[in-house]
């Protein structure tokens, strides 16, 4: 079983990673720094439900460091792990307590988290108070978005039930 868990997970990872690299790729219409659609956590949320937070953790880990390296974007890996850890916890946090039909909840605040450790690690990092202009706009994407991607992987898990 611990294999079959191990195996899982790598397999998770490399789907994460390659939806991280090539949502990179994907332009969006609005000038704000940072955003994206955030659709490697279908795959974090779906990790979640199915092989518990240890492995989802260790899939988001991987994701982070290997997709950074990968695009050449060490900097941004501290953008990303202030966003993508303080997600972790909040969706690790909240979903035990809805039911599968409702994880699009989970994922609008992950994708709030997401985006309100992010702002936090730029705050830190250029010490520009003015970046907090930024945050209605990226909360109010990190819910839309964040709902999508809970909405999706609530889908995927209950298409893995059926099987």
């Amino acid at each position: 079983m611990r294999v079959r868990r191990l195996t899982q997970s790598a397999l998770l990872a490399a789907i994460a990673l390659t939806i991280f690299v090539v949502e990179a790729q994907i332009p969006l219409p609005l000038p704000i720094p940072g955003l994206k659609l955030g659709l490697s956590n279908v795959v974090t949320l779906f990790a979640l439900k199915k092989l518990g937070k240890k492995h989802a953790l260790g899939i988001v880990l991987v994701r982070i460091v290997l997709g950074n390296l990968i695009l050449g974007q060490v900097m941004a890996m501290l953008y990303a792990f202030g966003g993508g850890l303080l997600s972790f916890a909040v969706m690790a946090l909240l979903c035990g307590r809805f039911p599968l039909k409702q994880l699009w909840v989970v994922g609008a605040f992950g994708g709030i988290a997401h985006n309100l450790g992010q702002t936090a690690v730029a705050l830190l990092v250029t010490q520009t108070p003015a970046l907090l202009v930024y945050l209605p706009v990226l909360l109010l994407c990190g819910i839309l978005t964040g709902a999508f991607t809970g909405l999706c992987a609530g889908l995927l898990c209950a298409r893995s039930e059926k099987k």
